[in-house]
């Protein structure tokens, strides 16, 4: 998702309908680009108005888990996607805009809902259907297991981790982030509790730079 200056009249179109829908509900503008942030403390609301190949918008709404220590900003969760509508006039296009900041806001607002606690994030994670493959699942499950403090459905997701045959060089660097041995493992699921709350606020404090905040309010 690159930042970008946007010269056309989209861009002051919809910074205009997501100021009027978004920012009362607390979330900031990435500089002068197309993304939104709403900073949880333990994950970002990611919005991003999404630019198709000619002017215009589509809409991309979903939560990024701060434990990744990345320097970009990523959809774990996805809350809803919106194939681009075109830019023909600024007539044609400001309801549009408005519209899909209202999509935005009713988007975030679910997130909010539905993630207003680590516990409540656990539950997601741990509750979703085993994919054979998708090693990032069992990841982000064992991680927010370990920091409310349930070591052994962390170890058990980590487990999973060690479990499949990493075909690909991602993978294989996914499945080597602690080293790759089941004593790291097990060190992570059993580390829940202040320490790794403190851990989780470094690897944020970092993460969160992205997003161009300072902090949240983080919430346990």
């Amino acid at each position: 998702m690159p930042v970008m200056a946007d010269r056309s009249p989209v861009l002051r179109i919809i910074t205009s309908a997501a100021r009027e829908s978004l920012k009362p509900l607390g979330l900031a503008q990435r500089g002068r680009s197309r993304l939104w942030i709403d900073d949880q403390g333990w994950w970002f609301g990611v919005v991003e108005f999404t630019p198709p190949r000619t002017a215009g918008s589509g809409l991309h709404v979903g939560a990024m888990w701060l434990w990744h220590d990345v320097d970009h900003l990523a959809f774990h969760v996805d809350a809803v996607r919106v194939s681009p509508e075109p830019f023909r006039s600024e007539e044609q296009f400001t309801p549009l805009a408005l519209e899909l900041s209202r999509q935005a806001a009713a988007s975030v607002t679910a997130l909010r809902e539905k993630f207003p606690v680590l516990p409540e994030v656990v539950r997601y994670l741990t509750s979703r259907p085993v994919r054979r493959g998708f090693l990032w699942d069992c990841f982000d499950a064992g991680i927010a297991a370990a920091l409310v403090g349930d070591p052994d459905t962390a170890r058990d997701h980590f487990e999973r981790i060690l479990r499949e045959d990493p075909l690909a060089p991602w993978r294989k660097n996914l499945s080597s982030v602690q080293n790759g041995s089941t004593e790291d493992w097990n060190n992570i699921a059993a580390c829940g509790g202040s320490g790794s709350v403190r851990r989780l606020a470094m690897t944020s404090r970092k993460t969160r730079r992205i997003g161009g905040s300072s902090g949240g309010s983080s919430r346990s």
